[in-house]
């Protein structure tokens, strides 16, 4: 038999499945989670309690007509609530991320660092003590509950010894939470109005969400993106464990702060927008893991792409379920992310992170 040239790879036997590789792979993914994010992009600015047809749409996007029905429909209520959907999609997949990764803990989502319970709690607070209601004025409360938590639960999980390692921190976060949610229920049980406010708010939802809104939480996220994205490195030399991480050349400590900063600038800012989204920020990043590798710089990337398409793909159901009617965006993705919470329980093996 007689063998390769020097520097050719041997060709492969008749039948035998091509060997594709990973770079190809991901690449591959990518361009299709490009080309689904478009395609609920374009589905969520055209179905609706209005339906407006795809081309008309197009038309009315690039050529406002004023005066027009659907084309104030379009501009003024669904290209806000889209922009803010591929926003906070995005927001929830890199902290999602990031939260896995820090916690190493895969079933690990906004709700595992306190960002949920204290948002919620600086919600029901602001809306008890100054009786105001609407999204644009809770927007800061619920923002700066949510950083006060993940300061807090990062506190509680760090010693003047020791520092935050993945145990303490979900340790500390669901005792954080816990706390939290019990005194947020107390006050919603004991006034009506904080009661009928936060319900609409704790849902979930896209619908009324105007560019004030995007405006406003737009800078917070993208720094805290850009802040995920430069730990990408350290986090995979972290995800080898903390003595070899520093024997690479990581500061740990200082890694998991910014990752910790990152986490609160994202989830925050996406809580505080739209209230508490369940699952994106947990299935995004485990199917991002299952389908790029375990390469934080690829995760990243892959549930930045993925979810807005998740969260733009679930409001899009929940505006037509039952329409002229909404379902709330958050109960849609609960719904859409719960058999891949099962899958992840029930998998034997769960591939390091």
């Amino acid at each position: 038999m007689t063998s390769a040239p020097a520097g050719v790879a041997p060709a492969a036997p008749a039948g035998a499945p091509a060997i594709v590789r990973p770079g190809t792979v991901r690449t591959g993914a990518v361009l299709a989670a490009v080309a689904a994010l478009a395609a609920v992009t374009i589905l969520s600015l055209s179905l609706g309690s209005r339906d407006i047809p795809l081309g008309q749409a197009w038309e009315l996007l690039l050529r406002p007509v004023p005066g027009d029905t659907d084309s104030g429909v379009l501009h003024d209520l669904r290209v806000p609530r889209t922009l803010l959907g591929l926003t906070v999609g995005l927001a929830l997949g890199v902290a999602g991320a990031l939260m896995q990764s820090l916690t190493r803990n895969p079933l690990a989502d906004p709700g595992v660092l306190g960002i949920n319970a204290g948002a919620s709690f600086a919600v029901v607070v602001a809306v008890l003590v100054t009786g105001v209601s609407g999204i644009g004025f809770y927007l800061w409360f619920a923002f700066a509950g949510a950083a006060l938590a993940a300061t807090a639960v990062y506190a509680l999980g760090t010693s003047r010894q020791n520092s935050a390692t993945p145990v303490r921190l979900a340790l500390a976060g669901v005792a954080i939470s816990a706390a939290l949610q019990a005194l947020t229920t107390t006050i919603t049980l004991i006034d009506q109005t904080v009661f009928n406010e936060f319900r609409y708010w704790v849902a979930g939802s896209l619908e009324g969400r105007l560019y004030l809104i995007l405006w406003t939480v737009l800078p917070f996220i993208a720094a805290g993106l850009a802040i995920a994205l430069l730990l990408a490195p350290a986090l995979n030399a972290l995800a080898l464990g903390a003595e070899t991480g520093r024997a690479l050349g990581v500061r740990v400590r200082t890694t998991r702060t910014w990752a910790m900063v990152a986490i609160t600038l994202l989830c925050g800012a996406a809580t505080a927008a739209v209230g508490p989204i369940s699952f994106v920020g947990l299935a995004v990043p485990f199917l991002a893991r299952l389908i790029v590798g375990s390469d934080m710089r690829w995760v990243m990337v892959f549930s930045a792409l993925l979810g807005p398409v998740w969260l733009l793909a679930a409001d899009v159901l929940a505006r037509i379920v039952i329409r002229p009617e909404e379902v709330q965006v958050g109960i849609v993705a609960a719904l859409l992310g719960a058999p891949i919470f099962v899958l992840i329980v029930r998998r034997r093996r769960i591939a390091a992170l």
